[in-house]
């Protein structure tokens, strides 16, 4: 897969890329998992010291989320989060091989959410959804090895010989992988099959999003998935899966359910239901907020009276 504006030398990066990502991938393979995560700790701890643009990025991030903590315990989490990344980094590429039908309660703690899998078993379809919190690939991984593989919206890497190969891994159990560019259809025919669907939700959507608090501020959330859910009258399952201890263990959260049957369809009813899994999205979060990945950026787009205020027009 290239683009129209790709050059040898961009393809040429992008191939190198790839090598290096199935290098690493190769020496990750030939160590237990926990091994694998140590080394990963270590690595985590060089990024916070060396990228100074990222850590301060979560840094301003923090403080601004936890305006009370101090900034001793701010930098704990901001360089644990960064431990955490690239531990979630190892362990994706490690997932297929662990996760398995017959080994994946040892190492996912599903105990807190089994009313919300008695729906999951009638067959019914259903919304399911995150933020960049915990190991936010486990969740698909663990429907798909007890049987209900999801249809996750992802959105494709620029590095199109990484994003193939990233693609094959994840749907190597079971899950398929849409793109958020037109992926409108194929949504629409997993749910009406009765398959469970699967969002990222805590990503800048821009201007033309729905403005709402998150951590305090206001930030852009996709209004596409509070009237789909409308649309097709399913239920929406907000939580987060994430690391008990420092090892490879993990427990599914569940946060919320809404109903959109219990809201207008209408433009108020979206907004109600947006800012409503954004709450337990951060709610989520703040049960671990050191597997948030803070780096991110979260609330990049500014609502329009912020803009008024400063005398300014949106840009």
């Amino acid at each position: 897969m290239t683009r129209p504006k790709d050059t040898w030398r961009q393809r040429l990066i992008w191939y190198l890329q790839y090598v290096a990502l199935r290098l690493v991938e190769m020496g990750l393979q030939c160590f237990p998992i926990e091994t694998n995560l140590r080394t990963a700790r270590l690595a985590g701890d060089l990024l916070y010291w060396l990228d100074k643009r990222h850590r301060d990025r979560a840094l301003e991030n923090l403080r601004a989320s936890f305006p009370g903590a101090g900034d001793e315990a701010l930098r704990r989490i901001a360089r644990k989060s960064c431990e955490h990344l690239i531990m979630v980094g190892a362990e994706v590429l490690c997932l297929p091989r662990l996760m398995q039908f017959n080994r994946f309660l040892d190492y996912v703690d599903i105990s807190g959410c089994l009313e919300q899998f008695r729906y999951v078993s009638s067959g019914k379809p259903f919304i399911v959804l995150g933020g960049h919190f915990g190991n936010w690939e486990m969740m698909g991984y663990a429907m798909a090895a007890m049987g209900f593989p999801l249809t996750a919206v992802a959105r494709p890497l620029d590095n199109p010989y990484l994003n193939d190969y990233i693609i094959r891994l994840r749907e190597r159990t079971g899950q398929k992988i849409v793109f958020k560019e037109g992926m409108t259809e194929e949504v629409l025919a997993a749910l009406r099959s009765g398959r469970p669907v699967g969002f990222i939700a805590d990503q800048d959507a821009g201007r033309r999003g729905f403005f709402v608090d998150f951590f305090g501020r206001k930030a852009s959330a996709y209004k596409s998935i509070a009237y789909l859910a409308m649309e097709q009258n399913v239920p929406i399952f907000v939580g987060g899966v994430y690391r008990t201890g420092r090892k490879f263990h993990y427990r599914i959260a569940p946060t919320d359910v809404i109903f959109p049957s219990e809201y207008p369809k209408s433009l108020d009813g979206a907004m109600a239901i947006t800012a409503r899994y954004t709450r337990g999205i951060e709610r989520a979060v703040r049960l671990a907020p050191d597997q948030y990945l803070w780096v991110h950026r979260r609330w990049k787009t500014r609502p329009p009276e912020e803009h008024k205020k400063q005398g300014q027009t949106p840009g």
